[in-house]
């Protein structure tokens, strides 16, 4: 096989000519990928020096934005409050006792429904017992001490005894009877009537009754326990066919409630809203979370709301004139809350404004915006770089 040899210089040019090509060819590559990968956004507008931006005119761009007039609305956005379900304290009684001892029967289960002067517990106490034991003390000292006085007034009559003795007798029967009461009202701290009404059983045991009607919420006492808690309640009592709804509410807020004020309430735990009234608003601000409880009554027959329920309170507020833009005009950058205003034909500037809650997907524009100026209303997020 014959080669032919390549003259160095057609080899040098060769290599040269490939070395462009692919070149080019890298080139021509790099500038089609970097036009696919342009954002469809940065398409059809440019910012001028005052970073306005402008609309290239019969862009798509400039066919899918939207932009309208903002003019005054009448407003009554609603006041929502954080709110719980609580007992009426009038209706909720812990039952509790200041005796220490053991406690030797229950008679009402949780659940149960009782009625004033059921018999809830039974209680063996010594307290009880020392308690009686100065009770009968003091009754036997009285009654020594009316006779005393007996005798000396009838040595009075026939001039046989002393204006002093008779006074001493007298003076005896008095601190007698204010023992025996002292004794008593001690039974009575005790939550023990006289021994014949039926609250004292044999054995020095106690008899605690209900105080009023309701049912058992909480039960805390066994049998055979001994109890020596008396900061502690032994069971609760509630009547829950009536309920308040509290809320709370911030110090900025209460300008915009008053007592009576209609109130709509929406439960997490049920679908169906409940209409109520304001009936009480807390004159002492909380100091540490600078808020107010707002009492709402609510009628519970059914007995579907439980205490400790969490739910929302939400107040109509008056009326008055605002200006309203969609959710989707307002373009949160930071801390800052900004609009897109058109200033000219296909020219928009960012503009901050103040805005208040949301309600129904839209923002009441407090600052920053007049009435009757076009706003972009939705897609300004395309701008906001």
């Amino acid at each position: 096989m014959i080669r032919k040899s390549i003259h160095p210089r057609r080899l040098l040019a060769g290599i040269l000519s490939f070395t462009v090509l692919g070149g080019s060819g890298w080139l021509l590559a790099n500038r089609t990928a970097t036009a696919d990968n342009k954002p469809a956004q940065a398409e059809g507008y440019t910012r001028n020096a005052d970073g306005h931006i402008l609309i290239a005119a019969k862009s798509a761009l400039e066919k899918s934005l939207q932009i309208a007039a903002v003019q005054p609305q009448e407003v009554a956005l609603p006041l929502q409050l954080p709110a719980v379900v609580e007992a009426d304290p009038l209706r909720f009684v812990k039952i509790m006792t200041p005796l220490a001892g053991r406690i030797t029967s229950v008679r009402k289960q949780a659940g149960d429904i009782v009625k004033a002067g059921d018999v809830l517990l039974t209680i063996d106490s010594a307290d009880l017992a020392q308690a009686l034991s100065d009770q009968e003390k003091a009754r036997a000292a009285l009654n020594l001490s009316k006779r005393q006085l007996e005798r000396q007034q009838a040595m009075d009559k026939a001039d046989v005894g002393t204006k002093r003795d008779l006074e001493q007798a007298q003076s005896d029967v008095a601190q007698a009877q204010a023992e025996l009461s002292r004794a008593e009202a001690r039974l009575g701290l005790l939550g023990a009537k006289a021994q014949s009404a039926g609250d004292i059983l044999p054995g020095h045991q106690l008899v605690v009754r209900a105080p009023s009607a309701g049912r058992v919420v909480e039960l805390n006492a066994a049998p055979g326990a001994y109890w020596n808690d008396v900061n502690q309640p032994l069971m609760s009592i509630a009547d829950l066919s009536k309920v308040f709804v509290t809320a709370s509410a911030k110090e900025k807020d209460l300008a915009l409630l008053a007592e009576g004020q209609s109130v709509t309430i929406r439960f997490d735990a049920f679908a169906e809203p409940v209409q109520a009234k304001v009936q009480y608003i807390g004159d002492v601000l909380d100091p540490d979370t600078r808020s107010v409880k707002v009492r709402i009554p609510l009628i519970n027959t059914d007995k579907k709301l439980k205490p400790g329920m969490f739910a929302k309170a939400e107040l109509s507020t008056g009326a008055h004139q605002g200006l309203l833009v969609p959710a989707t005009a307002v373009v949160q950058q930071g801390f800052a809350s900004k609009v897109f205003v058109e200033v000219a034909p296909r020219e928009l500037a960012a503009r901050e404004v103040t805005v208040g809650p949301v309600n129904n997907g839209r923002f009441e524009v407090l600052s920053g915006l007049k009435a009757g100026e076009r706003v972009l209303l939705k897609d300004g997020v395309i701008f906001n770089d």
